[in-house]
């Protein structure tokens, strides 16, 4: 199983820019382990409580990340979280998928190799 770190906005995909995530991560990983930091299913939550097409999106993603597996770190704010867990130092041979474009570059640094929006709706790789 290859682990793939999802964070808020890939999780706010299908709604925000029409795309299947999980459908695209079979096509790009084989045997992929969705994980969700808590902190991510957290920030979800709270942005379902309000209003528009972002509450809408963060509904969508609070049910998506339930077929992931959820994992608690030491850090609160879902980025952090999702840099913790990505690191190499956690032993991640693995994926991040995510459209925040500083975290992506975050994430690179760290030589971490990342899934994000190519296109209309489909995701690619980047590799460090």
């Amino acid at each position: 199983m290859t682990t793939v770190v999802l964070d808020t906005n890939a999780l706010m995909m299908p709604v925000e820019c029409d795309v299947r995530v999980f459908e695209e991560l079979d096509r790009l990983v084989s045997e992929a382990d969705p994980v969700v930091p808590a902190a991510v299913v957290a920030e979800l939550e709270t942005l379902a409580t309000g209003a528009g097409e972002e509450a809408t999106a963060a509904s969508v993603g609070r049910d998506l990340a339930e077929r992931c597996r959820t994992v608690e770190t030491a850090e609160s704010y879902a980025d952090d979280a999702v840099v913790e867990l990505a690191s190499p130092e956690a032993g991640l041979d693995g994926y991040v998928v995510t459209n925040d474009r500083p975290l992506r570059e975050r994430l690179l640094a760290r030589g971490v190799r990342v899934i994000g929006l190519r296109g209309a709706n489909t995701l690619a790789v980047t590799e460090p």
